[in-house]
């Protein structure tokens, strides 16, 4: 009976999730995001500070690629956090409740289907950075489900990510940064990730900064996990 109940869980799941890329696969204004605005932050960034910080736009490039990348993922991962609010004020969710399933499942079929997102945002990307991409997805989630307004959830996903990419070493060296926020940009979850992807490219071995950006990801996802699915009991 509990294997049976645990099979029911995962194909409904799975089920949800295969929802959620038909949304994507009908609407492709969803992917602009993380297929569009990469290209143009990696140009933009590029020849705009390319020159200033390393001398010229190549050089630069290997700074910038990590941080570009954290950056598409965070924001493919903000955008569980919105079309979950859209579902909610859309009435579906309404309809989720009367079916025989567990709580957890539309919350766990939205972010299986967002994997895809974070998937085509990172393309090459190591397995770190999709770790902790789909991690923060969950403090999207939570957002969504707090705040009432899907635009709303865009504006304060954008703050975040500007917030959580700027206050890191994506764009710029730690060490031009003022002592007091060296520290914080050190704690940072997206600096930890982008050192570990630069170790990574340059040396071609697992280091102990992925070792951190997984643990930081079991960390994001043991805290944020638990407080989406009581959110959503409560007030969906």
């Amino acid at each position: 009976m509990k294997n049976q109940k645990k099979a029911s869980i995962m194909s409904t799941t799975l089920t949800m999730a295969h929802r959620n890329l038909l949304k994507t696969w009908h609407n492709p204004d969803n992917l602009s995001d993380v297929i569009i605005q990469p290209i143009i932050f990696t140009l933009l960034f590029g020849f705009l500070f390319g020159g200033v910080i390393a001398g010229s736009v190549h050089a630069y490039l290997p700074m910038l690629v990590s941080g570009i990348l954290i950056q598409s993922i965070l924001n493919a991962a903000a955008g569980s956090g919105q079309q979950l609010r859209e579902d909610i004020n859309s009435g579906i969710f309404d309809r989720f409740k009367t079916l025989p399933i567990s709580a957890f499942v539309p919350l766990a079929g939205q972010l299986i289907g967002d994997a895809l997102r974070l998937l085509l945002s990172g393309l090459i990307s190591l397995g770190t950075a999709f770790a902790i991409g789909w991690a923060t997805s969950w403090i999207f989630v939570l957002v969504g489900l707090l705040v009432k307004n899907a635009e709303l959830i865009g504006s304060l996903s954008m703050i975040i990510i500007l917030v959580m990419t700027f206050l890191s070493n994506a764009f710029i060296p730690i060490r031009t940064l003022p002592l007091f926020l060296q520290s914080i940009v050190q704690l940072n979850p997206v600096t930890i990730t982008i050192s570990a992807i630069r170790a990574i490219m340059k040396t071609g071995y697992w280091n102990t900064e992925a070792t951190l950006v997984i643990i930081s990801g079991i960390i994001i996802i043991a805290i944020f996990m638990p407080l989406s699915l009581m959110v959503y009991r409560k007030n969906n």
